[in-house]
């Protein structure tokens, strides 16, 4: 059953999607080769597989502004990361700037460099817990710059890397693996892809609520308005 909320905010951000040519949230990104090593999560395990259990995917990773802004100005800034299962269905993990403590890692902040810690903002559900997933700056990576193209000349001049973690809603961020970024890839490609932050969660995890579903619908109204659809394997969501 269509509820008219979600059914509306599919429509309008199709429209605005459509008026721009391009992404509703996030328009103006880079995208990147990548490469995502999961070691596994310290401590007691959080049930979920692709967070638990050691392996290594070949991935694609977007680093974007939200708005966007000018140049360096802050902006709310984010990740994303898909990897790349063949043949299981892609995991998609989208992630904003935010602040690591847990009074902030559920508020997007605005901030001007890079570097810096990205969250997922809502949290998942593993069975009756809450989850927060992160991407987080490593220390001995070299910096991301405070622009795109800043983006780009550090990872022309390096490998630089992403920690992945994961956190309950007040816990500490315990991390599971790392995210090394590759070449860039080119802007058609970067135009064609698209992200299922809803419906390609990785197994074991899921978003509920009122949120998630207009979240779900915002997402699919973009893909819809800009003419795009999932890649070949992805859930719908």
């Amino acid at each position: 059953m269509v509820t008219p909320v979600p059914s509306a905010v599919e429509r309008a951000a199709a429209a605005l999607a459509r008026l721009r040519h391009a992404r509703l949230l996030h328009p103006a990104g880079r995208t990147f080769a990548a490469e995502v090593l999961i070691w596994g999560t310290s401590g007691p395990p959080t049930g979920v597989p692709l967070l638990d259990r050691p392996g290594r995917w070949p991935a694609t990773v977007r680093l974007s502004k939200g708005v966007p802004t000018p140049g360096g100005w802050p902006d709310v800034l984010g990740v994303a990361v898909r990897l790349h299962r063949d043949p299981e269905p892609p995991v998609d993990l989208l992630v904003s700037s935010s602040g690591a403590a847990p009074v902030l890692r559920n508020l997007p902040l605005p901030r001007r460099r890079f570097t810096g810690t990205y969250t997922s903002i809502m949290p998942f559900r593993a069975g009756a817990r809450r989850l927060f997933l992160a991407a987080l700056a490593d220390p001995d990576s070299p910096d991301l710059g405070r622009s795109l193209a800043g983006v780009d000349a550090a990872v022309a001049a390096d490998e630089p890397r992403l920690v992945l973690a994961v956190a309950s809603a007040v816990g500490p961020w315990r991390p599971f693996g790392e995210v090394r970024l590759d070449g860039r890839r080119g802007a058609p490609e970067d135009a064609a892809l698209a992200f299922d932050p809803v419906g390609n969660v990785p197994p074991g995890l899921r978003l509920a609520g009122p949120l998630a579903r207009l979240r779900d619908a915002g997402y699919r109204g973009s893909r819809r308005g800009r003419g795009v659809g999932l890649s070949r394997g992805a859930r719908s969501g």
